[in-house]
């Protein structure tokens, strides 16, 4: 019989617990032998749970154990995961966890560990909640060399999007609604300011070329600065705006990567994913586009990826060979001035034909927008293709008679 310990019992362990024992005969089907919770780690006291006996505080009783031979931390956060995380390895255990920070700030030395010690460090669910990522990255589409991913990986950020759109929703009410459905925290700076979408992206592009993307080498935005104007002039572009994470391997192998706010067109699978919904896009060299869609977060999304990955854990014998990546300095990582691609640029101009003029000598051709609301000296146009610096020095120019009130850039996928 395998025995698993269950590290924290918030949000997404009691869902895990839930999902186990609801399917644990199926499970057990899958896994080729009997399976049982031994252990779950809180500080708190549970004593009307059905499960109040398996209840320890002092994690030591846990890694000392040596029936145990998987551990489940859902904790979160870097203290005391991390360590838990890294002496559950040493102890041969191996370790699935849903901790997304945890992965995108440790995953190389921890994969390594795993490596060294013969067992496994699974994440299905640091990624996508429920919507299968990890797995088919490393192992579904093996084959193919990636060329590029990218996503909606925050259900928080594309629901404030979504209400904005469909419903002319300001930025602060639509985040209200987001907050009392329990989907934004009361401090949402990690989803509104880019960070959760960031450690998501450096998880996928770690794994899919194979060096570790840390989030500090990642160009991070978030979606505070879009306005109801934004979206209703894109809506003349055809477009939506959403929260992308995006990574690309370019023609020098380096890599380019960023979290931003994006224009994307809506003849594109990402424009029409909405409310708390993610969408992970991935370019493969024989696939070419495949796409995986589903709810992002959530108690028992995450929960399914938490205990799907036990399943594996308990029926892996060995580390897995290609759910790996090696540490690395960042050195491959472009710097993000050299990111290419074309941008939505509104402003408020003093004399709209002289900025005309101007914005013709420093853009070239432009695809000015329109918007019913549209003040009369306001102008709103997309570019071509620049760099991220170009862009920015012709803004600045611009700026010299005009104010600048936002800039987006425009992705095709």
């Amino acid at each position: 019989m395998a025995k698993i310990a269950v590290l924290g019992y918030g949000v997404v362990g009691s869902g895990t617990v839930e999902v186990f024992y609801k399917n644990k005969e199926s499970l057990e089907k899958k896994a080729g032998e009997e399976l049982d919770i031994k252990y779950i780690l809180d500080v708190r006291d549970f004593p009307d749970s059905p499960y109040a006996d398996k209840f320890v505080k002092d994690f030591n009783i846990i890694l000392n154990d040596p029936e145990v031979s998987v551990v489940s931390e859902v904790i979160g956060g870097l203290k005391p995961s991390y360590d838990f995380v890294k002496s559950s390895l040493m102890a041969g255990k191996s370790v699935v966890t849903s901790n997304k920070e945890l992965v995108a700030a440790k995953g190389a030395e921890l994969l390594a560990i795993a490596k060294e010690k013969n067992v496994n460090f699974f994440f299905e669910a640091s990624v996508g909640g429920g919507i299968p990522i990890i797995k088919p990255l490393h192992a579904c589409l093996s084959a193919n060399e990636i060329d590029e991913i990218a996503g909606i990986l925050n259900g928080t950020t594309n629901f404030i999007l979504t209400k904005m759109i469909r419903d002319g929703m300001g930025f602060e009410e639509a985040l209200k609604i987001a907050q009392e459905l329990g989907y934004a925290e009361r401090n949402p700076s990690a989803d509104v300011d880019g960070h959760d979408t960031c450690r998501k992206i450096c998880i996928l592009a770690s794994l899919a070329f194979g060096k570790h993307v840390y989030p500090e080498s990642v160009h991070t935005e978030g979606i505070t600065k879009v306005t109801l104007a934004d979206v209703e002039y894109c809506d003349s572009f055809d477009a939506k705006i959403k929260l992308i994470g995006c990574a690309k391997r370019e023609e020098d192998g380096k890599v380019s990567i960023g979290v931003f706010p994006a224009v994307i067109r809506d003849e594109s699978q990402l424009a029409g994913v909405n409310d708390v919904f993610n969408a992970i896009l991935v370019r493969g060299d024989a696939t070419g586009d495949v796409v995986f869609y589903g709810k992002g977060a959530g108690k028992l999304p995450t929960a399914s990826a938490v205990v799907s990955d036990i399943v594996t854990a308990v029926k892996h014998s060995g580390t897995s060979r290609s759910l790996t990546w090696a540490d690395s300095a960042q050195d491959f990582i472009k710097p993000f001035d050299e990111f290419r691609c074309a941008n939505y640029v509104r402003v408020s101009a003093k004399n709209p034909e002289v900025t005309k003029a101007v914005i013709k000598a420093l853009f070239g051709d432009v695809e000015y927008l329109s918007s019913k609301k549209q003040p009369e000296n306001e102008l709103a146009f997309i570019t071509g293709v620049l760099s991220e610096k170009e862009a920015a020095d012709a803004c600045a120019k611009v700026a010299d008679g005009a104010d600048i009130l936002g800039r987006i850039r425009v992705l095709d996928y």
